[in-house]
Order: structure tokens, then C-alpha cells, then sequence
């Protein structure tokens, strides 16, 4: 069977080359990988930001949006988000404008970010699944805390290259001066990767990075003393031992299992109720009541006429001593889910063992430790 070849113009010697088309699949499809690896999907360990995210807090702090603003010390006064995405794609970025406002609305909401890159105005979509108002009706300026990756940019701190039309110059990466990849983490898909990097405590942070100056051989376990885990934007606990959080760390990869923070609130005539405050990285109240109804109401499998033993066991098991729950959350409240036992005399914790068994008030938090390196 006869090659497919493919004749590439201006080979090495500089003339025509060819390739069997196997060998350009493989060329191609590498080049596109890494394209996606350093220029859209993964975070790059200096700053802790994507490309996107780069362009996109570069450009505020050039339109003047910081808090260091015009304004004084209570910052610029915020402006149309279409207006930043439209000076995002017309010098930094020529890629759809969509996927820019996501990734601006991402860094304004603080339970997607420990903390929050960017001080939104408006409808900025929920932890429930509810997507953000259009970019012409909400309003954004950075931060306070954008000041620790922005502040030295004009210092010589970091090097400048060409934009997409050479018309524009924006910085290869910004001046941080704390690892921001840890403060707020990170989530993406590349090609044939992944990343997934939980948020951390700020003053934990700080506390290791001077620790770590200090003592440049710190050991890992002195290190952990410090930095004990992640810090996730919604709350919760984190339940697995040090030793699996240690080891997660070491290895780059690993799972947390992370729980709800709740609290007893006593009623009157010896009434009480569970009302849960935190929720598990990537929980929602909606998905909480969805689980309770799937439990409670369960409806017959494809392909099945009745319901299966477990569901009919589970419906039971549940019902036995939950009464009702409703979402109190409220913008006083972010998380306020109200669980009301059968009777008063349910045990507390048969009602807590129940909930965290058969929902997601315990999950499991993966962590995937892949970033751009030092060397690109």
C-alpha cells in the first residue's frame, strides 16, 4: 500500500519537505497540545494565573481600575465588564469574548476564589448553577488583594512581550509576590492533563513562604506544621488524616475527603433543628435538595417496573428521621440549609450520620498538583 505523503514548504535546507501523514498527525497534534497546555488551560506556577487571567487583570490595571485608582484610597470606580472584556480581545486576547467574561466572572466570585481577583458589581451567577447577568449589565474593578500580583509591574519585575499584533506589549507573567497558585488554586483540562489545585489560607501562605526563606532546606514535615491544608472558599472540613494530606502533597496527587460544618440550634419545647453554615468545594444547597428528594421520592429506574429494594430501604432509612429541609441561604446567609428531625427524640447524630451517608454534606475534593514550570 502506497505512503500518504503531505509536501511542507521551506523545509530545513529550505526546500520542499515531505512527511507521511502519520508522522504529521503526531507533529500537529503535539504542537496543538501544547499549545492548549501553556496558553490556555494550566496555570503557571510564578503567578498562579492562566493566560486569560493574565491578560484580563493586566488590562484593568492598565485601564486604571485598581485601588490605588483615581479615586483615592476607596479605589476607581468600577466600570461596564464589557467594557474590560472588549479592551481584553482588542489588545491581549482575539479569542471569543465569551470565554473571557467567564473567566472574569470566575475571579469575582468568591466561592469559586478564596480570594476573590476581581470586585464585581451585579449579578455575578451563584454557587447553584445561576450564570452571571450579561457583561453589559454588571460592573468590575480589581481587588484590594490584586495589589500583591500588580503593584510592581512597571519595576523591571518581570519581562514584556509583543501581543498578538505587535501592536501592544503585555508581561510574560506577573510580579507576585505571593504564590497565588496556592492562594486561590486552580481548575482546568488540557490535552491528555489535568489540573486541580485547592485554595489555602492566606496567613498560612505568608507563614510558610517566610519560613521557607529562612530555612531553604525546610523539611517536608516542618513545612506541613505550617501549611497543615487547603483552605476551600465555601468552608467545610477537611477530615482525612495528615498523613493522606501530607502524602497528596508529596505525590502531586490525591483525593480529600471534605465534610459539611454545621451547628444544633435548640427550639422551643425541646424542639431542634440541624442547620448546616458550609458546604463541600463544588456542593451546592440545590444539590443537596435535589439528593433529599431523589431519596425521599425516588422514581423507578429505566427498564424497571417498581422500585428497587435499596430505593425502597433508603426512602425508609431517610424518612425515619427527617421530617422536612428548606434553603434559608440568603445574602446575609451564603449557606443556611435547615434539616428538621421526625421528632425531638431523634437522636442528633443518627440524623447527622444519616445526611452525610447517602448526600453530598461529605464528598470527596480531588487535588492534581500540574502547572506551567519555571523552565515553560
Amino acid at each position: 500500500m502506497e505512503q500518504d505523503l503531505i509536501t511542507f514548504p521551506e523545509g530545513d535546507r529550505g526546500d520542499d519537505t515531505e512527511l507521511d501523514l502519520a508522522t504529521y498527525a503526531q507533529r500537529a497534534y503535539l504542537e496543538y497540545a501544547l499549545s492548549v497546555v501553556k496558553g490556555r488551560a494550566l496555570p503557571d506556577v510564578c503567578d498562579g494565573q492562566k493566560p486569560v487571567q493574565r491578560r484580563i487583570l493586566f488590562s484593568m490595571s492598565r485601564m486604571g481600575l485598581g485601588f490605588g485608582g483615581p479615586n483615592g484610597a476607596t479605589g476607581a470606580k468600577p466600570v461596564k465588564s464589557a467594557r474590560v472584556v472588549g479592551d481584553v480581545l482588542g489588545k491581549y486576547h482575539p479569542h471569543g469574548d465569551t470565554a473571557a467574561y467567564d473567566a472574569m466572572v470566575r475571579m469575582a466570585q468568591d466561592f469559586s476564589q478564596r480570594y476573590p481577583l476581581v470586585d464585581g458589581q451585579g449579578n455575578f451567577g451563584s454557587r447553584d448553577g445561576d450564570g452571571a447577568a450579561a457583561m453589559r449589565y454588571t460592573e468590575a474593578r480589581l481587588a484590594r488583594i490584586t495589589s500583591l500580583l500588580l503593584d510592581e509591574i512597571d519595576e523591571g519585575t518581570v519581562d514584556f512581550q509583543p501581543n498578538y499584533d505587535g501592536s501592544e506589549q503585555e508581561p510574560r507573567l506577573l510580579p507576585a509576590r505571593l504564590p497565588f497558585a496556592l492562594l486561590n488554586g486552580a481548575s482546568g483540562i488540557a490535552v491528555g492533563m489535568a489540573t486541580e489545585i485547592p485554595s489555602h489560607n492566606l496567613r498560612e501562605i505568608a507563614d510558610a513562604c517566610i519560613a521557607l526563606v529562612k530555612t531553604p532546606k525546610l523539611t517536608d514535615d516542618e513545612l506541613f506544621a505550617i501549611l497543615p491544608g487547603p483552605d476551600y472558599p465555601g468552608g467545610g472540613q477537611i477530615i482525612s488524616s495528615p498523613t493522606d494530606i501530607a502524602e497528596a502533597y508529596r505525590s502531586g496527587r490525591g483525593s480529600l475527603k471534605v465534610r459539611a460544618r454545621w451547628k444544633i440550634e435548640e427550639l422551643a419545647r425541646g424542639q431542634w433543628q440541624m442547620v448546616v453554615t458550609e458546604l463541600p468545594p463544588g456542593v451546592s444547597t440545590q444539590k443537596v435538595l435535589e439528593e433529599i428528594e431523589e431519596l425521599t421520592n425516588p422514581k423507578v429506574r429505566a427498564g424497571k417496573k417498581a422500585l428497587s429494594q435499596e430505593q425502597v430501604q433508603l426512602r425508609q432509612t431517610v424518612l425515619g428521621v427527617l421530617d422536612t429541609v428548606r434553603d434559608e441561604s440568603s445574602k446575609d446567609a451564603a449557606v443556611r440549609l435547615v434539616f428538621e428531625p421526625k421528632t425531638s427524640r431523634i437522636e442528633q447524630q443518627e440524623l447527622i450520620t444519616s445526611l452525610l451517608a447517602h448526600t453530598s454534606l461529605e464528598s470527596s475534593s480531588p487535588i492534581n498538583l500540574t502547572m506551567v514550570g519555571l523552565d515553560g
